[in-house]
């Protein structure tokens, strides 16, 4: 009979329940705590002077691209010596062209520079003496003349041999491709054993080794940015500055933009190296202003809209919601460009889990993070507890 009479008042308890006294001043404690429903932080807004920037996007080129083109024709690549990457000097030597033919012609100008001269001294003694003769009788005029004019003949081919001369020495310093200007080569086209005519191209060169920024500038954002003004291109490695050197006079046809031209900083060590053809985004530091901010934890994003919660005087506490208009970034904190005066007190975070009109519990700062402490430190205690009631259940 003792399991019968156990069974029929473990019944007997369940029906009935546990009934325990209730503090009437409780019922009302219960509702405001019902009624809460997020403990918050409060913040203020904050007034500081942040850089105004003025955002631009462009392509990294080369300051001034010089080609390098082979002057004479029908010559053979002997000697390749520049490669693309290449940082060299003015006049240095790039490659070399066959010159057997042009020095064989050289030298037959030389040799009838030779012939060239032994005519005019001749044709010279000849006037000398025929100007001597002149009015004695001893020679005619006619004779006279002859030799005067064969003296000026000489003369001619004279000089058309020393400009033969010079010219084939002109061609045979073509076959050397030097380097018009320091900088940088950026392509290259010369291949060894290869004929080229007058004008082939070469090589290219980046004049200087200067890179610049293209950056395309809104045209109602144009007033901000004039010669000099700095900028910068934001880099996984680093910054890379610079200072506008020139504005364009138009704007583009397709996009309405105005192009800065913007001399970078030459890389050094703190500073990384800028490459050619790549589309970059940076700005334009044009000054500075004051900025209302707030940490970006108390904006709410709603239907594509920027909201805050504003903590209103009173009891219980209640929070409002505002939209606002956010403009420039500096870390975490996002500067309001309307819809705050900065004098009201705000949700520091968690306005996810608001609504206009919801009942908050207000807490410090140190208390935030009192209570973040503890329920990290809660965590193992409750897996402690969890790991010993299973132990109780196998038991």
């Amino acid at each position: 009979m003792q399991p019968f009479i156990r069974s029929l008042v473990l019944l007997t308890l369940i029906c009935t329940g546990p009934s325990f006294a209730q503090d009437p001043g409780d019922e009302g404690a219960g509702s405001n705590a019902a009624a809460a429903a997020l403990t918050v932080e409060a913040i203020n807004p904050t007034m500081d002077d942040w850089a105004e920037t003025v955002p631009a996007n462009g392509w990294l080129a080369a300051w001034q691209e010089a080609a390098i083109s082979a002057e004479i024709s029908g010559q053979r690549i002997t000697s390749v010596d520049g490669e693309v990457g290449d940082i060299v000097k003015a006049g240095q030597e790039l490659a070399r062209l066959s010159s057997d033919k042009i020095e064989s012609e050289v030298q037959q100008r030389e040799a009838d520079l030779e012939s060239a001269r032994a005519a005019f001294d001749e044709a010279k003694a000849n006037g000398d003496r025929a100007r001597k003769l002149k009015g004695s009788g001893a020679a005619t005029d006619q004779q006279i003349t002859e030799y005067l004019v064969a003296e000026r003949k000489a003369q001619a081919d004279l000089d058309s041999a020393e400009a033969a001369l010079a010219s084939s020495r002109v061609d045979l310093e073509h076959t050397r491709i030097l380097a018009v200007d320091d900088g940088t080569i950026s392509a290259r086209s010369a291949s060894l054993g290869d004929v080229v005519a007058t004008g082939d191209e070469l090589f290219k060169l980046i004049r200087q080794s200067r890179i610049e920024w293209q950056a395309e500038i809104p045209l109602k954002q144009l007033r901000h940015v004039a010669e000099g003004t700095r900028a910068v291109i934001p880099t996984p490695i680093g910054d890379v500055e610079g200072t506008v050197r020139k504005i364009a006079p138009t704007a583009s046809e397709k996009t309405g933009r105005v192009t800065a031209y913007v001399s970078l900083v030459p890389p050094d060590g703190d500073h990384p190296n800028p490459k050619t053809g790549i589309f970059v985004s940076g700005y334009f530091d044009v000054g500075s202003s004051q900025a209302i901010s707030v940490p970006s934890s108390a904006i709410t994003l709603r239907d594509g809209f920027s909201y805050v919660y504003v903590i209103e005087d009173g009891s219980p506490t209640t929070v409002s919601r505002k939209r606002v208009e956010t403009g420039r970034r500096n870390g975490d904190r996002v500067e309001i460009t309307s819809g705050l005066e900065g004098n009201e007190t705000l949700v520091k975070a968690g306005g996810a889990f608001l609504a206009d009109g919801s009942v908050v519990r207000l807490v410090s700062a140190s208390d935030a993070d009192d209570n973040a402490a503890g329920a990290a430190g809660a965590a193992p205690a409750l897996d402690d507890a969890a790991a010993s009631s299973g132990e109780d259940a196998g038991q």
